[in-house]
């Protein structure tokens, strides 16, 4: 059975960092695709990026391109997600979620994902 732990969720001001990692436990090989998501109080679970399981094939909503990076770490089966120059619009409960085999059309929604974390929230203040 897939499970997945996500950990460095806080409280930080605009324009600050955090991390996020997700550790996934269950895989028999690294071959799965991973992606973080978001949801905020009364909205919709957005995608907000996704990683195929070879670590080159990436994807971001326009809204954190150029501040959030998705990264993986096979041996230590963790994935991350550096958000930078964080905006109050960020804040939401943050979930890793992931599949395998991977490849679904859209890897930003999230019905291409079976497995989800309990989620960590965030909170950036203006």
């Amino acid at each position: 059975q897939v499970h997945l732990v996500e950990s460095g969720g806080g409280s930080v001001q605009a324009g600050g960092s955090l991390r996020l990692s997700c550790a996934v436990s269950g895989y028999t090989d690294s071959a799965y695709c991973m992606a973080w998501f978001r949801q905020a109080p009364g909205k919709e679970r957005e995608g907000v990026a996704a990683i195929y399981f070879g670590g080159v094939t990436l994807y971001y909503a326009d809204s954190v391109k150029g501040r959030f990076t998705i990264s993986r770490d096979n041996p230590k089966n963790t994935v991350y997600l550096q958000m930078n120059t964080l905006k109050a619009e960020d804040t939401a409960t943050y979930y890793c979620a992931a599949v395998s085999p991977c490849g679904g059309r859209n890897p930003l929604h999230p019905y291409e994902y079976n497995t989800w974390g309990q989620g960590t929230q965030v909170t950036v203040s203006s």
